[in-house]
Formats: structure tokens, C-alpha cells, sequence
């Protein structure tokens, strides 16, 4: 099963890294990481979607990422009613031919053209994660060129912040 973690940490040089290092030295999938800043310019958010076996392996995992020095609050998401997000960049073939079922299908998706020349259009589309695969296999017979995908994002609904859960 996959879980979403928000997890508060100190801003400082290598948090991220001791925390990939422990949920992966776990033998735990991390499917997806971003890390950023939040409203405290000294705290770092770091939102992990990762995939454990069931609740007991997960809660190990956050019991032993609580122990890190750095580590200032982890909220487990999964079950919280909360707002998920992916930002995803896609590099389509774009001919003068397809070019307009293209733009009609960018439409349909409300995705943003954010660059064309004569042989390529660059796509920005957020939204859930399932959404941006759905627009990825529509893609697809026109050709996709690269893609690029933050991983996912995620804040709880209503006025309770991350740190006060």
C-alpha cells in the first residue's frame, strides 16, 4: 500500500539525505520525494510517498525517522483528508499536422503551453497523480519526447497545520 508522510525537518545541509538513507536502507519503495520550504524560513517540508507492506512496517519506519535529530514532526497523511498535487513538464513531437488535436487535447486537461517551436511543445499540467497519467498515456500517440514529474505533494484540509497535527 502506498502512504503519504509530511515530514518537518530543520533546514539544514543533509536532512534529505539521512532520510532517503533510512527509509531505504527499510527496503521500503520511496516513490515519490519533494522537499521545500514552508512559511518558517528555517523549517523544510519534505512530503514522501512511499510503498510499505502495512501499517506496523510504516509505523517502524516513522518511529525510526522520528529518532533523527533534525526531524521536527511527521504526519502521516494516508488518512487525513488532504489535497494532493504532481507538477509534471512534457515534451511532446508537435507537427503542423497534429499540432491543433494537440492543443485541443491540452485543453481538455487544462494543462498550460509553456514553449513551441516547429517540431515540439512543451506541456505543464498539475494535478493529481492519476490525472497526469491519464494525460501521459493521451500523449502518447503523439509521441512524447521527455517527461519530468515533481512527485507528489500533499497539505490536510481545513485550518490545523502539519506541525500542530
Amino acid at each position: 500500500m502506498k502512504y503519504t508522510l509530511a515530514v518537518l525537518v530543520e533546514n539544514r545541509p543533509g536532512v534529505l539525505t539521512h532520510i532517503a538513507g533510512l527509509i531505504s536502507r527499510r527496503a521500503f519503495n520511496i516513490e515519490s520525494i519533494a522537499a521545500g520550504y514552508t512559511e518558517e524560513p528555517d523549517t523544510t517540508r519534505i512530503t514522501i510517498s512511499v510503498e510499505a507492506e502495512n501499517e506496523v512496517e510504516l509505523e517502524q519506519v516513522v518511529n525510526q525517522l522520528s529518532k533523527l535529530v533534525d526531524v521536527i514532526k511527521i504526519v502521516n497523511l494516508t488518512y487525513v483528508e488532504s489535497i494532493e498535487r504532481e507538477l509534471a513538464l512534457i515534451k511532446v513531437k508537435a507537427s503542423k499536422t497534429n499540432r491543433s488535436d494537440l492543443v485541443n487535447v491540452v485543453e481538455i486537461f487544462r494543462a498550460k503551453i509553456i514553449d513551441i517551436n516547429r517540431e515540439t511543445m512543451a506541456i505543464e499540467l498539475t494535478g493529481e497523480e492519476s490525472k497526469i497519467d491519464a494525460f501521459c498515456e493521451v500523449l502518447l500517440d503523439f509521441g512524447i519526447i521527455e517527461i519530468v514529474r515533481t512527485g507528489k505533494i500533499a497539505l490536510s484540509r481545513g485550518p490545523v497545520p502539519a506541525k500542530e497535527m
